[in-house]
């Protein structure tokens, strides 16, 4: 039996959790946000944005006035500018005075999403509450993967907006609880969307997320729920987070990780 040092286990945690809502919080981050543009074929401007908008078959165009300014890897961007098709979930970030214009492609839909640094929802923001670290909801399971990876279709808290995530594999664990896993930020890694019994109480009531280590030579990995985080859509309505997989939704009250905002 593994004997951990309860003070390490909570210093680490205390670490990883500073790191993450500084992320969160980062003036160019999900909290500052100020809008959702769905495109279209007819040009649109938007009070948060410079430029006029659309987009059709050959992906996201904007016309910029002369003195309107945009900026992409440094390089100023003149009008009719031409992104191009963007890829689902991908994304391209430009600059124009102090904020941030994200061109994104989210469910089949372009999308512009200014982030303003001076955002109330930023500003404002002051962290989100946790149940406290506790070594005992690091939990050992094993990862099985599929034959073929599957691709899965989920929900979103945009009504009507659907994901596609593929999934590589499934994670067992517990009295025989199941979630299916998606890849992960890094090779080799996954990570679960998932809610539990704790969901609209004291956590987060669409999703939760958990990031997965690669998993061992024999399969086994760590489930570490101190370290499952909310989307950003428990922050802002500006958000198109996935919902979890059916399987994904926790019979068991996880009391880990971070609560509701």
């Amino acid at each position: 039996m593994t004997v951990i040092d309860t003070g390490t286990f909570t210093h680490d945690w205390e670490l990883w959790h500073a790191e993450h809502e500084a992320k969160r919080a980062d003036q160019h981050g999900f909290l500052a946000i100020t809008a959702l543009h769905w495109l279209t074929e007819e040009p649109q401007r938007f009070d948060d944005a410079p430029g006029a908008w659309r987009t059709g078959t050959d992906g996201v165009t904007v016309d910029l006035d002369p003195a309107e300014e945009l900026y992409v890897d440094g390089a100023r961007l003149s009008g009719p500018h031409h992104f191009g098709p963007i890829p689902e979930r991908g994304g391209i970030f430009a600059r124009s005075g102090d904020a941030v214009i994200e061109v994104a492609r989210r469910g089949g839909n372009d999308i512009v999403r200014p982030r303003h640094p001076e955002n109330p929802t930023r500003t404002a923001y002051h962290g989100t509450p946790t149940f406290a670290p506790d070594p005992r909801w690091a939990l050992t399971g094993v990862y099985l993967p599929y034959d073929e990876s599957s691709d899965i279709t989920v929900g979103s808290v945009v009504e009507g907006l659907q994901h596609v995530y593929s999934s590589p594999g499934e994670i067992v664990f517990g009295d025989g609880y199941r979630l299916a896993a998606f890849n992960g930020a890094t090779p080799g890694s996954l990570h679960v969307l998932f809610t539990d019994a704790t969901a609209g109480i004291t956590t987060y009531p669409a999703c939760r997320s958990l990031s997965v280590a690669e998993p061992a030579a024999d399969g086994r990995v760590t489930l570490d729920f101190n370290r499952a985080v909310n989307l950003p859509c428990a922050y802002t309505e500006f958000a198109t987070c996935p919902l979890p997989p059916a399987g994904n939704r926790l019979s068991m009250a996880v009391e880990a990780g971070e609560k509701m905002p």
